[in-house]
């Protein structure tokens, strides 16, 4: 039942959008060889969603369970 629920193609989309839009942050975070990884990744993740499920699990790791957003803790005037 699991591995026919990974294979499908909704989740399989999901997927790629996943990593893609990871690919698009890295590259308007000026981070060119951290997008070329994750284009890279989606191409792959057409074929084996697996493989971007652990890609975005190894990147939540990497980041440290960062949240998304940070609250703006920048006491400087604007």
């Amino acid at each position: 039942m699991l591995k026919k629920l990974i294979g499908s193609s909704a989740t399989r989309s999901l997927a790629v959008v996943s990593v893609l839009k990871e690919a698009k942050r890295s590259f308007d975070r000026g981070k060119h060889l951290r997008m070329l990884v994750f284009l890279g990744i989606a191409v792959l993740a057409w074929k084996w969603a697996v493989i971007a499920l652990v890609a975005q699990g190894l990147l939540s790791l990497v980041r440290g369970g960062k949240s998304k957003s940070k609250p703006n803790t920048d006491s400087s005037p604007a």
